[in-house]
């Protein structure tokens, strides 16, 4: 893991986050920290949402300090049905203390339905704060994938993120 002092006091970092999930009966659909009235929900250790585990490896690897999966490991009870926005704002307080600060993310979610365009003002919200950003320097889209693919055919939901962070002595 990195440690601070690494980088010059004007250096920013990009990083790119990754994340999918499969749909199934019996889940809550949790998605930017906000509960979705949905049929199904997403499979997973923690509450499965999909939108904040790319950012939280967006953020990880801008700040070089590797994966959810080191620092929340799917074999830990402890993260058992965890709420995601709160292991973002632990995201948030461990690249703080390497010395550095996000400046915005910027995501897609890519799902067949449900349409997320009600929900997007408070996973903003939601993700700022655990962030302590602005919501502004949160961007939400969401895409389907025209029926191909296992989101297409409404298996699963994918997501993908992209993190700037920058010295906190900036």
């Amino acid at each position: 893991m990195s440690q601070p002092g690494w980088y010059k006091p004007t250096d920013y970092f990009s990083g790119i986050g990754y994340d999918v999930h499969v749909l199934t009966i019996g889940r809550r659909l949790v998605l930017g920290g906000v509960e979705i009235s949905y049929s199904r929900g997403l499979l997973g250790h923690s509450d499965a949402d999909v939108l904040v585990h790319a950012i939280m490896d967006a953020v990880l690897g801008a700040a070089g300090q590797g994966d959810i999966g080191e620092h929340f490991p799917d074999t830990s009870r402890k993260y058992k049905n965890a709420s995601s926005i709160l292991l973002l704002k632990e995201v948030c307080h461990k690249v703080e203390a390497a010395g550095l600060k996000v400046v915005n993310v910027d995501c897609v979610l890519l799902a067949e339905e449900p349409r997320i365009g009600p929900y997007k003002a408070q996973m903003r919200e939601n993700i700022a704060r655990a962030l302590d950003i602005d919501p502004l320097r949160v961007n939400i889209k969401a895409t389907t994938q025209e029926g191909l693919g296992f989101v297409g055919r409404k298996e699963g939901m994918a997501a993908y993120a992209t993190a700037v962070v920058r010295s906190s002595e900036h």
